[in-house]
């Protein structure tokens, strides 16, 4: 399902067994006019922000009732100890939020629901040369997105990194607190558009979301041309409480740390 409005498409990502769908759009500095457009990235992640909460608000019985709120006080994104973004209606917490950068454009994701989410878009070309592989990804998880890519190694790696990433950011604490490698990637459920990936946690992983252990994290993947679009969506997950002057910053894709 994709609805336009104000010049931005809107999709919405379903994910089994949860009622309310994930929306995200993205908007692109080329081309726009006028104020408010493209100035800057924060004046870009408000707009974003507001449209998609539009929709999460216009869906029958929506899990906020906080139409009144918004028409009162000015919608806000705030960020919690971690990074975390998410909305705040009125000085009340609205739902999770995310954002992602990628092929010039600004892109965001909000929870229909109570879910944590995450959304991350990754480009081929940003996986070129002598890239780390093993530094990040496991040999089976590879060999799957391989198959998914027809054998381009650097569109395998796009998509596998932006899977973790969107789980990473769904939980809270980013690539500093959990490694890549302890985010591991099933062979996903083909659907009617993109792929759904079950993706687990490990070792050190697991001991700051015990609640992880033995559950799959569903992830929604998309491909976009030379990109791989992924939004995770995270129920009965508890949040990253230790660290909290630790923000939420990717790892640089050209230059990954042990």
């Amino acid at each position: 399902m994709a609805k336009t409005c104000q010049g931005i498409t809107v999709h919405a990502a379903s994910f089994a067994h949860q009622r309310s769908p994930a929306f995200y759009a993205a908007l692109s500095d080329e081309g726009k006019t006028g104020e408010g457009w493209g100035t800057n990235k924060a004046a870009d992640r408000i707009r974003l922000a507001a449209l998609l909460w539009e929709h999460v608000a216009a869906r029958e019985n929506p899990p906020w009732q906080y139409r009144s709120l918004c028409a009162a006080f000015p919608l806000q994104v705030a960020h919690g100890p971690l990074g975390r973004p998410h909305l705040l209606l009125g000085g009340v917490r609205g739902p999770s939020l995310s954002f992602s950068e990628g092929d010039g454009k600004t892109w965001a994701a909000l929870s229909g629901d109570a879910s944590d989410i995450g959304i991350d878009v990754a480009a081929a070309d940003q996986f070129q040369g002598k890239y780390p592989l093993h530094r990040v990804f496991h040999d089976q998880e590879l060999h799957h997105a391989l198959r998914l890519t027809g054998g381009d190694v650097t569109q395998a790696s796009a998509l596998l990194w932006s899977v973790k990433e969107a789980v990473v950011k769904a939980l809270g604490c980013g690539f500093h607190l959990v490694a890549p490698l302890q985010v591991h990637v099933s062979p996903p459920v083909a659907g009617d558009r993109g792929f759904t990936f079950p993706v687990y946690l490990s070792g050190k992983a697991l001991l700051r979301y015990p609640m992880a252990a033995g559950r799959s994290i569903r992830v929604r993947s998309f491909p976009r041309g030379k990109m791989w679009l992924a939004i995770a969506l995270l129920s009965g997950h508890s949040r990253c409480g230790k660290d909290e002057d630790v923000q939420i910053n990717a790892l640089p894709r050209q230059n990954v740390d042990s």
